[in-house]
């Protein structure tokens, strides 16, 4: 994909990775103007699949307390043609899983390490 000048055009691109085998996001946002197209998966392996098909080199994690609960917020993000792609996924953490937080990819940790 060289432009994400249209909305068909940003909806092609998920669906070039959606035939290319990876999952459906459970959410899609697009701004409008195309400025900004955001995904949201389910799960870990999901979201190391799509921000390797979009090829994000930005990664960061945000942890922060939802009304008691701990969770874990992992963006892969990318800039095509103007446009800004973030790969998002949201995970439930508790104070036993604190190890989780400190690194940067929770299933590089061996379990024994855990």
């Amino acid at each position: 994909m060289t432009e994400l000048a249209t909305r068909a055009q940003a909806f092609g691109l998920i669906a070039e990775g959606v035939a290319a085998g990876l999952t459906a996001p459970w959410r899609l946002y697009l701004a409008r103007g195309c400025r900004y197209l955001s995904l949201s998966v389910g799960d870990r392996t999901e979201w190391n699949a799509w921000r390797t098909h979009l090829g994000c080199p930005e990664l960061s994690v945000r942890v922060y307390d939802a009304g008691g609960e701990i969770r874990r917020s992992s963006v892969a993000e990318v800039v095509l043609d103007g446009c800004r792609i973030s790969v998002e996924l949201v995970e439930e953490v508790s104070t036993d899983d604190l190890d989780r937080l400190l690194v940067a990819d929770p299933t590089a940790v061996e379990p024994e390490e855990r």
